[in-house]
């Protein structure tokens, strides 16, 4: 019966890192977005700054919600855990997302293959130029790749407390 607990406790911890990272991702989009349209920054600097305000609100809902510290096991120190966080962001959610953005809008030139959908959205009265389609769409594109990641890093990684024996949570 444990067995079947730990799969349910699994899926229920997998479902509430969703539900945190769904907050995160439409927090960083909007940030992007602002950063990008509202402040005219380039793609990469308003891809940066949007992970910097998301990672440290997924830190602060996931130690809350989430990943949750076991009393029965080694105290987490909570500065080594942000630290943690932020270096496994980087790893997807920073430097894979840069490659990513690179990949999606320089390399296969998302734009170039987009006339179509711009057109579509111009008969609903949405105005897009092929670029800046791209530049919105290339995010939603990283997370197909970026969430599943973050979600090993982080809960192998950096919210991972020992028991009382050495052994790993």
């Amino acid at each position: 019966m444990e067995i079947k607990n730990k799969k349910t406790a699994a899926l229920w911890q997998f479902v509430k890192f969703g539900m945190v990272g769904a907050f995160n991702t439409i927090l960083n989009y909007v940030i992007y977005n602002l950063c990008y349209y509202a402040f005219h920054a380039d793609a990469q600097i308003a891809n940066f700054v949007g992970f910097m305000i998301s990672v440290l609100s997924a830190f602060l809902l996931q130690s809350k919600f989430v990943f949750r510290q076991d009393e029965n096991a080694e105290k987490r120190v909570w500065w080594k855990v942000l630290i943690k966080t932020y270096i496994s962001y980087s790893v997807t959610g920073l430097f894979l997302t840069a490659l990513l953005l690179w990949l999606w809008l320089d390399v296969i030139d998302l734009g170039s293959h987009l006339g179509g959908a711009c057109e579509w959205l111009a008969g609903l009265g949405i105005n897009f130029e092929p670029k800046d389609l791209a530049t919105s769409l290339a995010p939603l594109l990283n997370m197909v790749i970026t969430i599943p990641l973050n979600f090993i890093i982080n809960k192998f990684w950096a919210y991972r407390q020992k028991k009382p024996d050495g052994k790993a949570e």
